[in-house]
């Protein structure tokens, strides 16, 4: 299967917090980073997750917002160091490639986020990732 979602990061599930509706399921991306993603129950049984299942993190380039350095007191769990590779600008929109450990991430922000950061090849910046926003994808 094909997917127009550009940022699929590789792991191996760590834990499974199951609670009501939804789940929390841990994933040590092949880069050494911890992800967190909130996906349903019905979701970690359909994909048969569990601890050692080996999956790819998804994430839409539009949910990837970006920092210069990283963020306390804050609810997003997922925050990825990286370092700016490219940047494309527009009138209106920005693409931005990120290199991090074990793989690269593409993010969607607003031009004049991008201008404001004043971001350029070698920036180091941080990924920000809500978990609710990370779907996983089992082979």
């Amino acid at each position: 299967m094909t997917l127009s979602i550009r940022n699929q990061l590789p792991g191996t599930v760590t834990a499974v917090t199951p609670g009501d509706a939804m789940a929390t399921v841990k994933v040590r991306l092949d880069g050494g980073q911890d992800l967190t993603a909130a996906i349903t129950l019905d979701a970690v049984e359909d994909l048969g997750l569990s601890q050692g299942s080996e999956v790819r993190a998804l994430v839409k380039s539009t949910e990837v917002s970006l920092a210069t350095a990283p963020i306390h007191g804050v609810s997003i769990r997922n925050q990825l160091p990286g370092t700016v590779t490219g940047v494309a600008t527009g009138a209106a929109m920005a693409t931005v490639r990120i290199a991090v450990e074990g793989g690269e991430l593409t993010s969607a922000i607003t031009a004049e986020s991008a201008t404001e950061l004043a971001l350029t090849t070698g920036t180091p910046v941080v990924a920000l990732i809500k978990s609710t926003e990370v779907a996983l994808a089992t082979a």
